[in-house]
């Protein structure tokens, strides 16, 4: 049961990660979605919500590595 709870928070950065590239290539091709006055906007909207779900995902990853022991000895905990 504790996998799948982790795996349904893990599943929402990755739906919001998913989104903001699908914002930054519709601005590439200049389409404009509703909720953004102009694609400047809308590129940001996608960049943050990229760099938002890239970094929960990895913070995720790296906190549950380091508390199996499987980083380098530099980004371990200073006991």
């Amino acid at each position: 049961m504790g996998r799948f709870i982790a795996l349904m928070i893990l599943l929402i950065p990755a739906i919001l990660a998913g989104y903001g590239i699908k914002l930054m290539r519709d601005t590439i091709f200049q389409l404009l979605n509703s909720p953004y006055p102009s694609l400047v906007l809308q590129f940001l909207a996608g960049f943050i919500f990229f760099l938002a779900g890239l970094s929960f995902i990895g913070g995720f990853i790296f906190y549950r590595d380091r508390k199996n022991g499987k980083i380098a000895p530099r980004f371990q905990n200073k006991k």
